[in-house]
């Protein structure tokens, strides 16, 4: 168990997948925390991590009493921004902070103390983790306290399919025609097997293509909700009491906790995807946790739960820089 007496800083921009993974991770080392949500100004951001030189001048006034001494004794940041200030932070403190960045920082992770960076990132070096997808909190009692706050969901028919949206991003469209293709996929086998469908927005999912799923699975069982005027956000519910999930195919943070879950993992895929998520999707299929939509129903497989592991070795690794190292 650590010893150290500071602070664990948690820096992420206000991207939610960046601050999931980093808040999962710190909340494994049982260590007072601390989260800020930084966010350098240009050309800090353009050229973030590589430009260090002035970088707390990067920040807003607001912001820059944030990044201040006392400095903490293990910095967890997620993403590219954030990799600015976990990079700047082995100097600041003269080497008294711990630095851990998830994600690939896209230059050297000698940079850093521990580097996490999914396998399809094909960060290498002695210092870097490399788990098959991000990290989550979902596990038995994250699940059970999402099937406790949506208890209604048990009265919905099986199968209950939970469907997750993300967006847009290079390479991948998803559009009011990707929404109709997905629907119609839907609809047929709800058609055959019965069930409901529980279909969830993300934040970057386009309206375009929730007005799509709304119109076009209105008459189903289940519910649509695409942000706070359908009311709370039932994610944890949905994953809780899914007997399958399909996940569209943009998002990492989504389809690793998805295979978290335990239950079967589908997604649909319209066009060649950006060989970085291709590796990815590549790596889930192999390891029979990722299937298509049209697919026959799979068993389900173990639960992908990867952050226990990745912070009981972090937490092994901060320890023996302790004791090499001793804080003062």
């Amino acid at each position: 168990m650590l010893t150290l007496p500071g602070e664990c800083w948690v820096i992420t921009d206000a991207a939610a997948g960046n601050q999931r993974q980093a808040l999962a991770l710190a909340g494994h080392l049982q260590l007072p925390m601390r989260h800020l949500v930084l966010q350098p100004r240009a050309p800090w951001s353009w050229l973030a991590p590589r430009l260090t030189a002035g970088g707390r001048l990067a920040l807003p006034a607001r912001q820059r009493v944030l990044f201040a001494p006392p400095w903490p004794h293990v910095a967890i940041g997620c993403g590219r921004a954030a990799a600015l200030f976990t990079r700047m932070l082995r100097s600041l403190s003269d080497g008294r902070c711990y630095t851990v960045q998830i994600l690939d920082p896209r230059i050297d992770p000698a940079q850093w103390d521990t580097v996490i960076a999914p396998r399809h990132d094909r960060v290498a070096g002695a210092n870097v983790l490399r788990p098959l997808g991000s990290l989550n909190t979902v596990n038995d009692a994250w699940l059970a306290d999402g099937r406790e706050a949506c208890p209604g969901f048990a009265e919905l028919p099986r199968p209950r399919v939970g469907v997750l949206l993300g967006g847009p991003r290079r390479g991948i469209a998803l559009d009011a025609e990707y929404a109709r293709q997905l629907a119609a996929r839907l609809l047929q086998r709800q058609h055959l097997e019965g069930g409901s469908l529980l279909v969830l927005a993300s934040r970057r999912t386009p309206p375009a293509l929730i007005e799509v799923l709304r119109h076009a699975l209105g008459g189903a069982p289940g519910l649509i909700w695409s942000g706070s005027d359908d009311g709370r956000n039932p994610y944890p519910g949905v994953l809780g009491w899914a007997d399958r999930l399909v996940v569209t195919p943009d998002s990492v943070n989504m389809l690793s906790e998805a295979c978290a879950v335990g239950c079967p993992v589908q997604t649909f895929v319209t066009a060649p995807l950006p060989a970085k998520i291709e590796r990815f999707h590549q790596a889930l299929r192999e390891a029979n946790r990722l299937h298509d939509l049209d697919s026959s129903a799979t068993p389900a497989p173990a639960p992908l739960r990867e952050t226990a592991g990745v912070a009981a070795e972090l937490r092994a690794r901060i320890e023996r820089w302790q004791s090499q190292r001793p804080l003062t």
